[in-house]
């Protein structure tokens, strides 16, 4: 489906939930972000109405999908960085992630809601972390099977076809899922793409079952990983398939610039992709965000995994109060 483009309008932060957060933890004031108005979908089994640009589903199933087995959905982790295996972890990283975890475990509150935030900082190295289990990805999936795409051509030593091109645009620039049905089938649908993430060094992903694109099951931190292959030059991909991807990524549809772009302190100069998707099965929301974020002059790789949200908004709030505080966390440290 084409989701309408909508005009812009001012969405802030819910003061309650941006409070909880600020209470216990680092997260500053939150700043006004875009959010669109347009298609209202009644989310299933709760009355609830999310007002929005994007279609009802966005999972690449049918309405009546259900939940598929992973890692427990109660799994969950305090923060931590990482960088290399077994490497000490510097004092102030250390102090970051117990102010990571006081900031985002407010954002928990309801017992349904789980977020998995993770943010790589290329210079350092250092990958700040909190959270842990899987999480269906949306279409946040659909960066993913462009790369693998471009990977595959890289493979055959040519270039994207027109309609490969387009296909790829309206999937990352639009969120259309009819054109990543298509991709998917390119890619070799669930048993390609976990190929081809082999390649790009993912370990925990696996690619949705029965065409369900959708509900690819993945971490934050692999999902980092895909960032790295889009905006590292030590990705398998070359220069000009970063470039090409980095440049969707940055120019996707008006009003799907929310998520990890509400950590920056300019919106407009971050690429990403978001995924939201109302599960039949509970009528609860997930809603991700990955990308790259620039502050300070130094550039982030962000990725927020979230899910068991009563709706959209409720659910775009805290992703974006969990990008936020993680931030602030880095700036505390001295790193931004």
């Amino acid at each position: 489906m084409s989701p309408e483009i909508p005009r812009q309008r001012t969405r802030r932060l819910a003061p309650a939930l941006l409070g909880a957060a600020m209470a216990t933890g680092v997260l500053a004031a939150a700043s006004a972000g875009g959010a669109p108005e347009g298609v209202t979908a009644t989310v299933p089994g709760s009355g609830a109405e999310f007002s929005d640009a994007r279609p009802a589903t966005d999972d690449g199933a049918p309405a009546t999908d259900g939940d598929r087995p992973g890692a427990p959905d109660d799994a969950r982790a305090p923060a931590y960085a990482t960088r290399g295996s077994g490497e000490r972890v510097p004092p102030r990283w250390a102090d970051a992630t117990a102010a990571l975890a006081r900031s985002v475990e407010p954002l928990e509150a309801e017992p349904a809601v789980r977020i998995s935030v993770a943010v790589l900082d290329p210079v350092s190295g250092y990958t700040l972390r909190y959270g842990a289990g899987h999480y269906d990805t949306a279409s946040i999936v659909k960066v993913d099977i462009v790369a693998g795409l471009l990977l595959l051509a890289q493979d055959e030593g040519r270039s994207l076809t027109a309609e490969e091109r387009r296909l790829a645009s309206d999937a990352v620039r639009l969120s259309d899922n009819d054109a990543t049905h298509e991709l998917w089938s390119m890619i070799g649908g669930e048993e390609g793409l976990d190929r081809l993430n082999a390649r790009f060094g993912l370990t925990l992903t696996r690619g949705g079952e029965g065409g369900h694109w959708g509900l690819t099951r993945t971490t934050a931190a692999d999902q980092v990983t895909v960032l790295r292959a889009v905006f590292d030059q030590r990705s398998p991909l070359a220069r000009p398939a970063r470039a090409y991807l980095e440049g969707l990524m940055g120019s996707v549809a008006e009003g799907q610039r929310w998520g990890v772009s509400a950590a920056a302190a300019d919106a407009d100069g971050t690429a990403l992709k978001n995924g939201w998707l109302p599960r039949s099965t509970t009528g609860l929301w997930n809603i991700n965000s990955i990308g790259r974020v620039e502050v300070g002059g130094r550039e982030y790789l962000m990725a927020v995994l979230s899910s068991g949200h009563r709706t959209g908004d409720e659910g775009i709030e805290r992703v974006e109060a969990a990008a936020q505080a993680a931030m602030d966390v880095i700036r505390s440290t001295g790193r931004a």
